[in-house]
């Protein structure tokens, strides 16, 4: 729509969506609102270019080919930002969000945040819903698990990060969580896709162990068409067939994804490698590839931990690391 565009306007040209059997979906931009047509293509598309490029206050119509329309870097050219309790990702600033993998006591976890905050960590993850590849391994602490965590947000005053597994915990975690963050094995689900995108929580969309990025669009393009933009994609590893790593850290995931879509982007490096001494490498490259952000795990005793102690990272390593990230940051012109 033009910048000069009435609200009368706007309402004149979702009507006429309406009226042809589509729905419109209004993005907000920075400068101008932009109304996506969405729905089942079954007329000329030149014929609906010239339709609505008369209509007053419409400054130009494009078509847009990609399957992810709403995600789409040509649907909203400027990089989205999101902002959680006052921690903008997608801005200057690269967000890292550091913790336990598993919250295991509300001890444990308070000191751990109290540390990754002290590093410079802007946001607290730790999981109270696990999904385990051995159903005989920890599992989480539920909703105890979710309330250590808000009591660590209280004193610490970072955000809180957690997984979402099901769509029946949707409405609890909620209550108890800043961003819902969607595991690599649910990338797919998409009953949980749209639950969380119902909710206008940010949700963080780890990528799946076998998916292509285009899979990982149409995944956000689920919870976005519900209303809900709020959306960080991760990259956090696939499988290939090499195994000297956990999982094969694709670091081209993250200037492509910057270039085919507005939203942010974040990478975890340490389930994309397994292995704590490979974490601080990278995360720098991740950084230096123009990564928004980072997962981090940290654990006061990674030999102990209750899961995924061998890529957990301990606070005083974990400072270190910080050190050295924010040299990267700096050379990119970004800061940590």
């Amino acid at each position: 729509m033009s910048t000069q565009a009435t609200e009368e306007e706007v309402e004149a040209v979702q009507e006429e969506i309406r009226r042809i059997g589509f729905r419109p979906f209004i993005n907000p931009g920075v400068e101008r609102k932009v109304i996506a047509v969405l729905g089942e293509l079954n007329v000329q598309k030149a014929d609906l270019v010239d339709h609505f490029q008369v209509m007053p206050g419409v400054a130009r119509v494009e078509l847009i080919s990609d399957l992810w329309k709403l995600a789409s870097r040509s649907y909203h050219p400027e990089g989205t930002v999101i902002d959680v309790r006052g921690v903008k990702i997608g801005a200057r600033d690269v967000v890292v969000a550091a913790g336990p993998c598993s919250v295991e006591s509300e001890s444990q976890t308070i000191e751990l945040a109290h540390q990754v905050k002290s590093a410079g960590a802007k946001l607290l993850r730790g999981g109270a819903f696990k999904p385990r590849t051995s159903p005989y391994s920890f599992q989480g602490l539920g909703e105890e698990g979710l309330r250590i965590l808000a009591q660590a947000r209280e004193e610490t005053g970072l955000p809180v990060v957690t997984e979402v597994m099901d769509t029946h915990e949707v409405d609890l975690v909620c209550r108890y969580a800043d961003v819902l963050q969607i595991g690599t094995r649910n990338m797919q689900n998409y009953a949980l896709l749209k639950k969380v995108g119902a909710t206008g929580h940010p949700v963080l969309l780890k990528r799946g162990l076998g998916s292509r990025l285009r899979d990982l669009l149409m995944s956000a393009e689920y919870i976005i068409s519900e209303g809900n933009h709020q959306v960080i994609l991760c990259e956090r590893g696939i499988t290939t067939f090499e195994d000297s790593t956990r999982n094969t850290t694709d670091i081209n995931a993250v200037p492509v994804l910057k270039d085919w879509t507005h939203l942010p982007v974040m990478l975890d490096p340490s389930h994309a490698t397994g292995n704590s001494r490979y974490v601080e490498s990278i995360s720098k490259a991740a950084v230096a590839a123009g990564a928004d952000g980072l997962l981090i795990e940290v654990h006061n005793d990674p030999a102990h931990a209750m899961s995924d102690g061998p890529q957990s990272l301990t606070p005083e390593v974990f400072y270190d690391l910080m050190q050295r990230v924010r040299k990267v940051a700096e050379a990119v012109d970004r800061s940590v």
